[in-house]
């Protein structure tokens, strides 16, 4: 009798063991995908989100180093911002389009040269951002890890970009055009005087084009297979898959 009752005793300890076995498995597959990378830890998902902003900056905001690569580009290109868009008007309207034309490019050519001058700031920025829940983010909307990227660096960010931005608008004759600009605006009867912060505007803008353009990688990452060319993007955005 008293065999049994042992027996009996042991029968639901040898079913939770067989029960943690099987999560066990479960979990495994859950964690393998199709290239055989077996995904252990929330590092490994960070580390694949960060490659992933990582393409973005390769691939997507490279093109804006290029002449024109804000100008012609209607999801980046700097407009002006409305105090100087009452100058643009006014000046148009007195017949100087050309020099008003001439104001828009040099604000866009600043933010092309600033940001082939800036690039390895949102490298470094990429290989220092702690994600606080990678997994949360990996399983977010299409820009999940762009907009965690935007807002946890933005302002250590404007605070290294905005030297170059000032160095840019410089360099490409934005500040001594602008100048100009508003002198003659600013001299016209009844007008209000205008004294926009350049720098601080361009900067702002500049950097929101950059947050799109790697936004437009990651989203490309997530919903088409062939963009993801290493077998850390594969694994780690496989997982996302299956939500």
């Amino acid at each position: 009798m008293k065999k049994v009752l042992i027996s009996l005793l042991f029968v639901p300890i040898i079913s939770f063991a067989q029960f943690v076995d099987l999560k066990k498995m479960a979990e495994s597959k859950i964690s393998k995908v199709t290239t055989g990378t077996k995904i252990n830890s929330l590092s490994d998902i960070s580390a694949g989100l960060k490659e992933a902003l990582n393409n973005g900056i390769t691939k997507q905001v490279s093109k804006l180093t290029a002449q024109d690569g804000f100008y012609k580009n209607d999801l980046v290109k700097i407009l002006l911002p409305e105090e100087l868009q009452k100058v643009d008007r006014t000046l148009r309207s007195l017949g100087m389009s050309n020099l008003a034309d001439q104001g828009l490019i040099v604000l866009n050519r600043a933010a092309e040269d600033a940001v082939k001058e800036a690039t390895p700031l949102f490298v470094d920025a990429v290989k220092k951002i702690n994600f606080n829940d990678a997994k949360s983010i990996l399983m977010g909307n299409e820009k999940a890890a762009t907009t965690y990227l935007e807002t946890a660096t933005s302002t250590s960010l404007y605070d290294k970009f905005s030297p170059v931005i000032a160095t840019s608008l410089n360099k490409v004759n934005a500040d001594k055009i602008w100048s100009e600009l508003i002198t003659k605006y600013n001299s016209i009867p009844l007008v209000k005087k205008v004294n926009p912060d350049l720098r601080d505007y361009v900067t702002k803008q500049t950097m929101k084009g950059v947050f799109t353009m790697i936004a437009i990688e990651e989203k490309e990452i997530r919903v088409n297979l062939k963009s993801r060319t290493s077998k850390l993007l594969q694994s780690v955005f496989a997982i996302q898959d299956k939500k």
